[in-house]
């Protein structure tokens, strides 16, 4: 399928451009700053606009030609990256600008779900959508090893404007590969009503049964889970000792582990793995964020790292795929754009554990948050039972 192939090539040269600028702007920020809170804020303002606009593009999403979108989104993408290089030519730049750089690609970010994802899904079909997210995944994944030990030493070696100018690359290259994609996807002619179509999008998912318990497991994971990798570089940094290139070497190891599970799953992965792969995932990279936080060096922290990303990509690999064969086809795209907004509630998790690592220290925090996911996947247990 060569437009399956050509899909996965954006997504996978827009993750490795998105995780490299993750740590670089961390790195510069904390560098400029010394402030946790304010390295977890770059996260949190990346996050915001798909807890503000994810079923809204969602909605929207239905409404043009989705192969348009992709590209228009790719070629925004590739400008914040070019603004980057700029800024870091002209001196240190501001981290109100850097919060404003992730603002926007997390506009781009929140697209994903409802624009790229469900363009997969429409090439792959039903039954080979578990499948296809796995790959996918894999394709995340392995940014996530490439993305920051890039990151790290192009920072370590060149400084921030060849880091950026590589993540302008990598945007450029995935415009192209977008470019050739020739599927076209079902337009709905529906007359616009962003309003009232953003409700009864939520309306819909939470009528659909077993819909509410992944919807939940992901607000879990959003909020308690994915926070810990803002506070990689802080305690890589911070409390191991590392310079920005063992920071990258460091933030890399959650992708070996995720690489490694999403591979696995994307070669046996039977419907009834769905479940508990996903909600396993969940409970294991919470108790393996609260494990590398407490983690008396480096070799224990990058293992606690590399276990913590294989669950990570169980709980990834079958979010979109639940939503996907739960939701009737001309629900899909809503549905995935709900659950954008889930994961960009995330970003109150972010604010969460920022100010905690300013108040208690980032180790003491980070493993706070791990204990408090457990303990919220144990007391909604009720509810994610009936996932389907």
């Amino acid at each position: 399928m060569p437009d399956f192939r050509r899909l996965w090539l954006v997504g996978s040269f827009i993750s490795i451009a998105r995780w490299l600028e993750m740590l670089v702007i961390a790195v510069v920020v904390y560098d400029q700053t010394k402030s946790p809170f304010l390295v977890a804020a770059m996260t949190l303002v990346r996050l915001l606009p798909m807890g503000l606009f994810g079923a809204t593009l969602g909605v929207a999403a239905d409404r043009m030609q989705r192969r348009h979108a992709l590209v228009g989104v790719v070629c925004c993408q590739a400008m914040v990256a070019a603004g980057l290089v700029v800024l870091c030519l002209s001196g240190q730049p501001p981290v109100w600008l850097l919060g404003l750089a992730a603002f926007i690609s997390g506009i781009a970010w929140a697209t994903d779900n409802p624009v790229r994802r469900m363009m997969l899904g429409e090439i792959v079909g039903t039954t080979r959508m578990a499948s296809a997210m796995s790959l996918d995944v894999v394709a995340n994944n392995a940014s996530r090893v490439a993305g920051p030990a890039l990151g790290g030493a192009i920072l370590a070696a060149q400084g921030p404007v060849a880091a950026f100018a590589l993540s302008f690359v990598l945007y450029a290259f995935a415009a192209a590969a977008a470019l050739r994609v020739r599927h076209r996807s079902t337009v709905t002619n529906r007359p616009l009503s962003v309003i009232r179509d953003t409700r009864e999008s939520f309306a819909l998912v939470l009528r659909q049964p077993g819909m509410r318990g992944v919807l939940i497991v992901t607000i879990i994971y959003n909020l308690f889970g994915w926070p810990a990798n803002s506070m990689v570089p802080v305690i890589g940094a911070g409390t191991l000792g590392l310079g920005p290139d063992g920071v990258g070497l460091l933030a890399s190891m959650d992708g070996v582990g995720a690489f490694l599970a999403a591979m696995a799953l994307a070669a046996r992965a039977p419907a009834h793995w769905y479940r508990p792969v996903y909600i396993g995932g969940c409970a294991l990279y919470c108790g393996m964020a609260t494990a590398f936080a407490l983690a008396p060096g480096v070799i224990s922290a990058g293992t606690a790292l590399v276990v913590m990303g294989a669950g990570g990509a169980g709980f990834a690999t079958m979010q979109a795929t639940l939503v996907y064969i739960a939701m009737p086809p001309e629900e899909r795209s809503r549905a995935l754009g709900v659950l954008s907004v889930c994961v960009g509630l995330g970003l109150l998790g972010f604010l969460h554990l920022g100010l905690m690592a300013d108040w208690i220290g980032a180790p003491a925090a980070t493993a706070l948050m791990g204990v408090e996911g457990l303990v919220a996947l144990a007391v909604t247990w009720r509810w994610w039972r009936a996932a389907p």
